[in-house]
Formats: C-alpha cells, structure tokens, sequence
C-alpha cells in the first residue's frame, strides 16, 4: 500500500523525528517475539496489495504544545539548533480497531484484488530523522505501509527556529474487507506436528462464504483446503495441521478465495546439538581450507555460511556513519580522531571528492551541510560527522576540566588533528603538556603503588605517542624533543624486562625505537604471533598482561598494535593479521571499546589501502563444486554480502574453496560449517542436572517442570531448560523462585528459560518447580537442557530434550 504522511505546522520547523511503527500485536504477545517468524526481516516480493493514496495531516504550533511536548535535541545528523524541521514516528494500534468503512447488507461474496500474497511485516517501517518543512510550514512523505492489516501509529516530534518544542500523534488502519491469518509460533523443531489456527476476518456487513487454502513450502499441510462462512461484521478460527520434517526455512501461505493472500516465513530449528566450525581469511588469492564434517551430523541439519567484509574504505565508511561519541574519554578520543583524520584516509583510499566535501562541512565558517550525503560521492554523511565532531567537542571540554593522564594520553591525539577548532587546538595543547609533566626523572611516564613493570613500559609509549603528536608547533618540538630522549633510554634500560608480546608491540607502536632496539622487538612480536587453522594470524594477550589504564586489553587491540608495531617488516604476516581484523569488525560495534577502534582502524587502513573494485564475485565451492556465489557490491560498503546454503554430505575431510573474482586483498570472509549431532546425556566438573518434564499436557493449561541439580560447592551456575514451540513461561511461579532465594535471576526467549543459580553450600543440592503454559497443540520437541557453570562456559553438563504431546 503506498500512502502519503503529510506533515505540517503553523510556523516552519526542523528537527522533526517521523517514526511509524505498530501499537500492539495481540498475536505476537500470545506466542513469543520472534523477529524471523513474525517480523519478516526481508524486501517485500512484489507490490504491496493494496494500492491506495491516503493524506495523514498533522498540524498544531509548536509554541502552544511547548508544554506538553518532552523536551528532545536535534539527532545525529539532524538539523543545527538555528535550523527549523520535521519529524515524525509511525507505530502498529490493535488489529480489531482496523476497519473498512461499513459495506451493504445481504450475503457477499469477497471482491477480487488479484494481489500477491502479503508478505512484508515489520514492526516499524518508518524512521525519518530529519524533515525540513517548506514556508508554509508543510512537508510530504511517501511512504510504503506494509502488508500487516493493524492500525499504524504515527508519532511526530519538532522544533521551530526559536528553539519552541512540540509533538502529535495520531493513527491510521490499514486493513481489507475480509482477510486471513495463520498464527505461527516463532520457531518449530524438526520433526514436530503442530495445529495452527487460522483466523478469517470479514469487516464487511454481509456474510462471506469463500473457499480457504492452506499450503507450505518445505513442510506438509493436512486439511489444507475447505470453504468457511464468516458472518457479517465477524471472524472464525479454523484449524491445519503443518508438519516438518527437516530444520531449515519454511514458508505458509494462507489464500482466502482471490480476496486475500498471505505468506509468513518461518524458521525449523534442528533437535540435536549444535556444532559450529569458523575460519576466516582475506579475498587476495583463492582460498582452499580442508574443513572435517560432523559424521553423525543429522539429516538437513548441514549448512555452510559465508561472509564477506569490507575492506579500507568500506571499514571508514561504517565507522563515519555509526561511531558515536559517547561519555568515556576512549569513545571521545576515537571520535575526534576519525573525524580529524577522515579527509586524508579518504584520499588516501581514493575519494578525494568525498574528502573535500567532508573537510569544508569541518570548517569552521562551513556551517550546516544543506547539500544531501550524495554530494559526498555518497560515501559520507557529512553534517553527521559535523555533529558528531560538536558532540565529541563538548564532552573533550567536560574530561579536559580535570584530566587523569590515561585520559589526557587518549585525547591529545584527536583534539590536534582540528587545528582549524581554536577551542579544540588549546585543548590538545594543554593536555599534551598534561602528558609532559607526568614524566619521571628516568624516562617512564605515569607509574604508582601496584603498578608492574609492564604496564609502565605501555603507558610510557602512549605518552610518548601523545607527546609526539602534538609536535606542531616550536614549543611541542622542543617538548617532543626532551620527552622521547628520556623515552627511549628508559625502553633501552628496560628492554629484558619485555617478556609478552603485546608490549614489545606497544613500545614499536610508538614510533621511537628504531635500529637494533627494533629489529629485536619485531622478532618478539613475530614469534608471540598466532596463526588459527584457517591461516588468519593474531597477537595473543599474555596472561597477567595490562594496558596503561589497568584493564586487560582486547585480542583485537593487540592485533592492531602488531599490524602498526610491524609494519614495513618484510618477515611479519600482516596480510593475515588484517584478516583477523576484517573478521572480528562488526558495522554497529566497530572492534569493541574506543580505543582499541582507535588502534584497529589505523591498521585496517595502513593495510588495506586499495580502492575496491566496483563489484566483485564471490565464489564458494566444495571439492571443486560451486555451493553458493554471489556479488560484492562496492557502493554498498557498510554492508557484509552473505551467502548461506545447505552443506548435505559434508561429513568427514572436503576441499572448501573461497574466491573473489578478481581477487581483492581489502576483503575479508569468514566461513561457518555447522550441522547438529545427537544429544547426549553427558556431566562434566562434578555436575549433574535432572529434568522431569510433562509428555502431555493442554493448551492453555499450566503444566509443572522440576529441575534438580546436584554441583559443587561455591560455583554459580547457569541453568537453561529448553521448550517446545508455542511453550510460555508462568512469570509468577518463576518471581517466586527469585524471592525465595534459591534463584538469582531468570530469563526467557523463544523455545528456552534461563535460570541463574547461587553458589550453595558443601552437598546442598538445587530442586525447583516452576509452571509453563502450551498454546499450540499437536506433537512438539523440546530444546535440551543445560547445567554450566559462569566461570567456567566449557564446563556443562547437558540433558537431552524430550517429545511433548499437547491435546
């Protein structure tokens, strides 16, 4: 259905938030949220069914509604606070509100749409940031509504120039005179037989008689067709059965008569155990990997992933649009320095257009972009990166009113690279003389009670690091001067004393060490390296190892560290431990904490400097047979291609082949074999679990499940009891376990209940009851049991699921 949200004001705004999104899912509440059964996380097939314009208005001053609207800032890369704007939210109001306008009397037959089926259900469809108001005060959104019938609800938020603040909501259906809904669990298990219900709704005033057809693909349906009769202004329930036999996606598609037609996908999730391989590796040349199956793997449940990741240029793009400056002065100081070093990475790696467009949006007399992301090569949004520098700023001052010397190290480097910002400039110089003044009389910087050698050495070459970066100017040269002198002869001092590598990676990083110091550092940080069965090699964190703020650092930041500390070593492997990088990056959380973002990233681009090819073809094959292909499209670079397929007959020892056509050194993959195998009834570490679980039960009727255990002393544990599809749990009788002391806490999701468990006394055993309730019928598998102890993960014990007969 395409529709038209008009939005308006008596005066000119910005800054308008615009969401759409749903009120409330009877359905959804009553079997479980479930974003792949319910959601339908996809692109639509085709043109939605209901082709009709509507105007949504939405008007009211925003200096009268002042007062009754919260106060909200301009978003990321929303307008400036001296800018006007829109925006607006949609959300999902209960489907028995959704009506047509009332019909004739008599009995009807359903009109012909000839639509397809019905097959796009998000739960919000509409996120509009930024809606800029023409001067009437007036702005139009075409929008796609999707296939859910429900009412929508639209909430809109505003500000004018004069900074007054206001909201509206209201509403709209989107319905049809008669439809149809098959109710889905979330998930199924393979094997099981479930009765789904199936409601028919006739909004009309005249009695419907049509014929019903239930059909799934990749399961079996029984009583699939039959005519209903629906009286005026009612609804029926009618009953399939649907059976599965293998895990895998299924879809059932539900067509009442040619009125309605609707499709939902649903995911049968194997009964036995997970076993998953990983390896990762670059696209620079065809990878072959000889990968072993699981040989009792059960039927249907072998698949293969693979996935794809950006190189340089495309690790710069995500980080641009999703890093975020949050309160930690590593999140602040990462912030700054992306945005400080964006314009020379980007014409480094090609885009010199993108670069330019970016660097005026930072200037000071640039303003407000008003120019939309394209004219950046679409590469960049560059009013985002411009409030996110204004967000970083404010929150560099806040830390730079008090600096520790961990925090002043952080954030020199980020506050120098704006040396257009006067207020950012002063900032940076005074921390670095922060940093300075910190240096001891032998060269070390920082240090006190507790301190080990080790972390004196890594935070002595961050301080050098902040020192040196703020060189600029004949007082920091002077400063830089004095300051690596005493450096570098504390690192020759205490050079025996580097035992790991992560620190003789530090102290290169630095970039003072040079000659046999070097030489010598690099051989300890080629020998500490790693390499995985896939060939990807990585810098391992010794065991009592620290960074300069005490906390243990990250495998990733390591990594980083090795990339910069060995880079122009002809002898290191970087070309693997940038497939380490490439593979541990994830779009929305970068490589963890701001500061090892900080470190990955300049090795990722130190790496991976080559502009990506327009696209590339990717290539997976088994024994020299292709399984999957598919094509990486360099203008989409914040995204990761994906190419999933079953791996039937991967048992035992076969040749798995990766290539990239033409092969592209900026690519990462990572590849997942995975099947499930029999569960086994196996105790580790001294536990042992019980699980009396009903075999019959009722729909709508709760059912008792007893959990015992028998553990060691002193050790809390993690108890995770698996259900059937359409299985809810009975929130009071687990709150009750919690106020009775003998459970910390419990959560529950989709097909399981987690319960955590205090540590207990020397042979004091565990025993709990709590209640569940079945909504589905029909023959249904239950998810193993599990008894692990936190501390510990690879210590559990494990009981095997049983089979629930629900009437």
């Amino acid at each position: 259905m395409i529709r038209k949200i008009v939005v308006g004001a008596v005066c000119v705004v910005v800054g308008f938030v615009l969401l759409v999104t749903l009120f409330g899912d009877n359905f959804r509440r009553l079997f479980g949220a479930s974003s792949s059964a319910l959601s339908g996380h996809f692109e639509p097939p085709g043109q939605a069914m209901m082709d009709r314009s509507a105007d949504l208005l939405l008007r009211g001053s925003a200096e009268a509604e002042m007062a009754a609207a919260p106060v909200m800032a301009p978003p990321v890369g929303g307008a400036a606070p001296e800018e006007d704007g829109f925006g607006a939210i949609a959300q999902k109001a209960d489907e028995g509100d959704a009506r047509r306008p009332k019909g004739g009397g008599g009995e009807q037959k359903p009109q012909s749409v000839g639509a397809p089926s019905r097959a796009w259900f998000p739960e919000t469809f509409l996120f509009e940031p930024l809606v800029v108001t023409d001067e009437s005060g007036s702005a139009t959104l075409p929008v796609r509504v999707p296939d859910r019938l429900t009412r929508w609800r639209v909430l809109a938020l505003a500000h004018s120039r004069s900074g007054a603040q206001a909201g509206a909501v209201t509403s709209f259906a989107g319905t049809l005179p008669t439809y149809v809904d098959p109710v889905l669990p979330p998930f199924l298990r393979a094997g099981d037989s479930v009765r789904v219900p199936v409601q028919v709704v006739n909004t009309t005033d005249a009695v419907v008689e049509t014929s019903l057809k239930v059909e799934a693909t990749g399961a079996t349906v029984d009583g699939a067709a039959r005519t209903v009769r629906v009286p005026a202004r009612g609804s029926v329930v009618e009953y399939v059965t649907v059976r599965v036999s293998g895990p895998g996606p299924i879809a059932v598609r539900a067509a009442l008569g040619d009125a309605d037609s609707v499709e939902k996908p649903l995911d049968v999730w194997p009964t036995g155990r997970p076993v998953v391989q990983t390896w990762s590796g670059t696209l620079a040349a065809p990878r072959t990997l000889t990968l072993t199956g699981a040989a009792d793997a059960q039927v249907g449940s072998e698949r293969v992933r693979l996935q794809v990741y950006p190189g340089g240029l495309g690790v710069l793009r995500s980080e641009l649009t999703s890093a975020g400056a949050r309160g930690g002065s590593d999140d602040v100081a990462y912030a700054l320095m992306l945005a400080g070093r964006a314009p020379e990475l980007l014409t480094a790696l090609g885009e010199p257009q993108a670069a330019q467009v970016l660097k005026a949006a930072l200037s000071p007399k640039g303003g407000r972009v008003a120019s939309p992301p394209e004219s950046a090569g679409g590469l960049v949004d560059a009013e985002g990166v411009r409030v996110l520098v204004a967000q970083a700023t404010q929150r560099a001052l806040r830390l730079g009113r008090t600096p520790d010397v961990v925090s002043a190290t952080l954030l020199v480097e980020g506050t120098l690279l704006h040396p257009d910002n006067p207020v950012l400039a002063r900032l940076g110089e005074r921390l670095a003389g922060w940093v300075a003044a910190a240096q001891r009389p032998d060269g070390t910087c920082q240090g006190g009670d507790g301190w080990t050698l080790q972390r004196l050495l890594v935070a002595t070459a961050d301080c050098t690091r902040a020192v040196v970066a703020a060189s600029g100017t004949p007082v920091g040269q002077r400063r830089a001067a004095r300051f690596t002198a005493l450096a570098s002869g504390a690192l020759e001092r205490n050079r025996a004393h580097v035992k790991d590598g992560y620190t003789a990676a530090s102290l290169l990083a630095s970039g003072i060490v040079t000659g046999a110091l070097r030489d010598s550092l690099r051989a300890q940080v080629r020998d500490a390296l790693k390499t995985r069965e896939d060939g990807a090699a990585y810098l391992p964190v010794d065991a009592g190892v620290v960074a300069a703020d005490g906390e243990v650092p990250s495998e990733a930041e390591a990594t980083a560290l090795a990339v910069l500390g060995l880079e122009g070593d002809d002898k290191a492997p970087l070309a693997d431990l940038g497939a380490s990088l490439l593979a541990s990056y994830g779009p929305a959380r970068g490589w963890g904490s701001g500061r090892t973002n900080r470190l990955a990233l300049k090795a990722v681009v130190s790496l991976f400097k080559e502009p990506l090819p327009a696209s590339v073809r990717v290539v997976l094959e088994r024994d020299g047979k292709p399984v999957a292909e598919g094509t990486y499209d360099a203008k989409a670079l914040r995204e990761v291609l994906a190419l999933e397929a079953l791996a039937t007959g991967s048992a035992g020892a076969h040749a798995w082949t990766v290539r990239a056509e033409p092969a592209v050194p900026g690519l990462g993959f990572a590849l997942a074999l995975s099947a499930a195998v029999p569960w086994k009834q196996e105790s580790q570490g001294g536990l042992e679990l019980a699980v009396d679980s009903p075999r019959e039960a009722r729909v709508g009727q709760p059912v008792e499940v007893t959990v015992q255990a028998s553990t060691p002393s002193g050790l809390v544990l993690e108890l995770r009891h698996g259900l059937p599809a359409g299985v809810q749990v009975d929130s009071a009788s687990l709150d009750a376990l919690v106020a009775s002391g003998s459970v910390s806490s419990w959560t529950s999701e989709d097909g399981a209940v987690t319960l955590k468990l205090p540590a207990r006394g020397q042979g004091e055993t565990f025993q709990a009851r709590f209640r569940v309730i079945p909504t589905l019928a029909g023959t249904l598998q239950a998810g193993a049991s599990s008894l692990r102890v936190l501390a510990r993960p690879d210590v559990v014990s494990y009981v095997p699921p049983a089979t629930w007969a629900v009437r």
